[in-house]
């Protein structure tokens, strides 16, 4: 009986040992960052894969487990991502992690132009990369001066899953600090869920009325879920 040749299983090639056009570094050299797929720029930010898959591969499979969304990637801690993926260790999920949040804040600094905020849309499309993908509750106020143009705003609570307080005290003494003539409370829903609770309609009559009593309008309350809003003034409820 002859012997039957054994065969080694074929290894996937690293990415050095592609054609150098085929390189994601060597592309965006040549091309430029926006000629690269999303599976390239995180292959970039990945450095390396893992025994039996290069770069590409890995930042393939991430991907597709999400989707290929990267708001939902960015939902995921370094131990989520060290957990859910082999060969993804904490430098590699920790790099992961800073280039979208430094993402996030380029967003955030386009945003910060003092804007016009005349419509729940705008108030929308100035925190939803803020509030988007958090795990808890955050409630933030912007102040707004004449012609409903954004003189500042800030962080006035945060932390529980399904509720966060809010001390009206702060909002005021900041919404004078900006002589601000509006204010506008935003939160977001981490469940997606966007029915106001019992809870946030409380806090809108308070601070509409605390609001009142030193001569600044509440001008809406905004729930941001996942892509969507809620606005109270858009419902009449204001």
């Amino acid at each position: 009986m002859k012997n039957r040749e054994i065969q080694e299983p074929i290894q996937p090639l690293t990415i050095k040992e592609w054609a150098e056009l085929d390189r994601p570094r060597e592309k965006m050299l040549r091309q430029g960052a926006a000629a690269l797929s999303d599976s390239e720029l995180l292959a970039i930010i990945l450095g390396s894969g893992s025994r039996g898959e290069n770069a590409l591969a890995l930042a393939r499979r991430m991907l597709g487990s999400v989707d290929n969304n990267l708001s939902a990637l960015n939902k995921l801690s370094a131990k989520d991502l060290c957990r859910r993926f082999s060969g993804v260790g904490e430098a590699k999920a920790v790099s992961v992690i800073a280039a979208l949040e430094l993402g996030k804040r380029r967003t955030l600094s386009e945003a910060l132009e003092r804007p016009v905020l005349n419509s729940s849309r705008k108030i929308y499309e100035q925190m939803f990369p803020l509030l988007s993908d958090l795990p808890t509750e955050e409630c933030w106020a912007l102040y707004l001066g004449s012609s409903n143009r954004l003189l500042g705003r800030s962080r006035i609570s945060s932390g529980g899953i399904n509720e966060t307080t809010v001390d009206l005290r702060v909002v005021l003494k900041q919404a004078l600090e900006f002589r601000a003539t509006g204010i506008v409370l935003c939160h977001n829903h981490p469940s997606g869920n966007l029915r106001p609770s019992g809870a946030d309609n409380n806090l809108t009559a308070r601070m509409k009325a605390a609001a009142r009593s030193v001569d600044i309008c509440l001008l809406d309350h905004v729930i941001i879920g996942d892509g969507r809003y809620f606005s109270y003034a858009d419902e009449g409820l204001l």
